[in-house]
């Protein structure tokens, strides 16, 4: 095993305790917009999580799959705050 290979075996347990820890905020926000920071470190962590796996089983289609995951996180947020400035608008 190389230097690589170690470094991706601690990458992906500091990846699932960081989730753990993310998995707290969403639950604990209190804040609508609390959970949704959280829902979009949680996707980046998953594209991180993919692209780990895919690097260790030398299939780089998992980083397509990424990339549509990162474009939904990222439509999701922008939908997100799109309602935020609405919904301040009406209040006016």
């Amino acid at each position: 095993m190389t230097l690589d290979d170690y470094l991706y075996y601690i990458i992906l347990p500091a990846l699932s305790i960081a989730i753990l820890l993310v998995f707290f905020r969403f639950f604990k926000g209190p804040t609508i917009s609390d959970r949704v920071v959280a829902v979009d470190l949680l996707v980046t962590m998953g594209i991180g999580v993919i692209a780990v796996y895919s690097i260790l089983s030398h299939q780089p289609t998992f980083l397509d799959i990424a990339l549509i995951l990162a474009l939904i996180g990222f439509l999701a947020t922008v939908a997100y705050s799109f309602y935020i400035q609405k919904r301040k608008d009406r209040d006016k």
